[in-house]
């Protein structure tokens, strides 16, 4: 199946963003996302065009690839990308470089995408739907910048070796000197405009590549003199992000370590499904995308919590498309609807309204257009 074109806008501004649905819930989640982008352009008087690429398992199926050149074009020819999920067990059993989670790690690299935020912030309507305590969460609001296209995930040489008759396998954790200094200014930028604290997680009593990360963050921390640096062990920042999330404001760390972490951080919120994400870089085209997988358990079945895309969506207009009060429009809309008491299923509560993907996506339309 050909990606469709892009539809013929009326008006002159036009923003190009391509859809990459994917697998499981991610088709669900991203049509919400849309409806939304689709509301603020009623609002505020922009034209969105949307064209649909495949990646993942439906890609596999359809083209026997996970990443085809025309989605790649597709991205590359867009002012932004939004994507939904990939992967599923229909395809666990592919060689690695043909699993749908292949295509997340092509994407990246070819939209040159190093740093990834993942802001996590306590709406204060979901306190109680947190699995920690309301004293330890309340107020969480921090953003994780991992490093993406680096470390274990893309280290060479890797795979599979006979030790004299002994099965092995080996992964290779590679950083660079330039890797570790473009993403840190990322963080340290990032810090300069909040609150202006910035933890640098690694393992630099073990890993010789840990020990390089924080020399070089330490000597691009000297140009921020306003940001306050500290250093914290991975597995201390594990515990300490469950202790006291309040401490953090900017987490920067490596590519797996901020995978887990992020992961971590979302049972703060209440649930993986409201953690939105953006992949940037020195490429023109990023990558937004809500942190939660494809759950294929509840695909199809109006049940996954589309916040997380919305919120994705929100975070294209703010970064992509360099807009001020249309994020801030959406932010509010969720604020809202979360207020009023509507929630999806992973975040109910007893004395809540339990709404499916799609009405969930309505309400926050619905708070949009209401605006004052």
């Amino acid at each position: 199946m050909k990606q469709s074109a892009y539809k013929t806008m009326r008006e002159t501004q036009v923003f190009k963003i391509a859809l990459l649905p994917g697998d499981g819930i991610g088709p669900e989640v991203v049509k919400e996302a849309t409806k939304v982008l689709g509301a603020i352009g009623k609002r505020y008087s922009y034209e969105f065009a949307f064209a649909e690429g495949l990646i993942g398992g439906a890609a596999i199926d359809d083209a026997g690839v996970p990443l085809p050149q025309y989605t790649l074009d597709l991205c590359l020819n867009s002012d932004a990308v939004l994507l939904g999920a990939v992967g599923g067990p229909k395809w666990d059993g592919l060689p690695g470089d043909r699993r749908p989670e292949a295509a997340l790690l092509g994407l990246r690299k070819t939209l040159q995408v190093f740093a990834n935020l993942r802001p996590v912030r306590l709406f204060p309507p979901l306190v109680g739907a947190s699995a920690l305590k309301r004293h330890v969460v309340e107020g969480t609001d921090l953003v994780v910048v991992r490093e993406l296209t680096g470390g274990v995930y893309f280290g060479q040489p890797k795979g599979r070796f006979d030790a004299n008759g002994d099965p092995g396998a080996l992964d290779t954790m590679v950083y660079t000197r330039a890797e570790v200094e473009r993403v840190a200014r990322v963080a340290f930028e990032l810090a300069s405009g909040r609150r202006k604290k910035l933890t640098s997680v690694d393992k630099a009593n073990v890993l010789e590549s840990s020990r390089l990360w924080r020399e070089v963050v330490v000597e691009v921390g000297k140009e921020y003199p306003g940001v306050e640096l500290s250093h914290m062990y991975v597995d201390n920042c594990a515990m300490q992000l469950v202790r006291v999330p309040r401490q953090f404001d900017v987490i920067l760390t490596e590519n797996m370590f901020g995978d887990i972490l992020s992961d971590e951080a979302a049972m703060l919120t209440g649930s993986l499904g409201m953690l939105p994400s953006a992949s940037l870089g020195h490429g023109r085209v990023a990558l937004y995308e809500p942190v939660h997988g494809s759950a294929p358990d509840i695909a199809g079945k109006n049940a996954a919590n589309p916040l997380g895309a919305v919120l994705s969506a929100a975070m294209l207009l703010r970064y992509s498309l360099r807009l001020d009060e249309e994020p801030s429009a959406v932010e509010a809309a969720v604020m809202r609807a979360l207020e009023k008491g509507y929630r999806t299923a992973d975040v109910f509560e007893e004395g809540m309204t339990l709404v499916g993907t799609a009405e969930m996506g309505d309400l926050v339309v619905r708070e949009i257009l209401q605006l004052q």
